[in-house]
């Protein structure tokens, strides 16, 4: 019998999400995450410094989620500012930011 040897493609699959500075704005994020995406798995990955916070295919935070899991008035160009990086692409709306793949690997 010969043993068969899978190898995984970390860059070869269609997660997308925020990196997050960690703190108060990553963690209501990761909330926000779980309560905007019904239906999704969310994956949090907390590396102490930063937060990485992804799906598949495509992740939806509202400003609302984000308000109400922070306790306090937030715009969403204040996501920027704890904002290291991401995954996907982005598209910034005033009440929402979404991420997204156009094409699937």
């Amino acid at each position: 019998m010969s043993n068969t040897n899978v190898v995984v493609n970390k860059h070869g699959n269609n997660r997308v999400g925020p990196v997050m500075r960690a703190g108060e704005l990553a963690m209501a994020v990761a909330e926000a995450a779980r309560e905007d995406n019904p239906g999704r798995v969310i994956r949090i990955d907390d590396k102490r410094a930063y937060l990485r916070i992804d799906t598949d295919d495509e992740m939806i935070l509202r400003r609302e989620t984000i308000e109400t899991a922070l306790g306090r008035p937030f715009k969403m160009n204040d996501l920027e500012v704890d904002l290291s990086s991401f995954a996907g692409r982005i598209e910034t709306l005033p009440d929402q930011v979404r991420f997204y793949f156009v094409t699937h690997l």
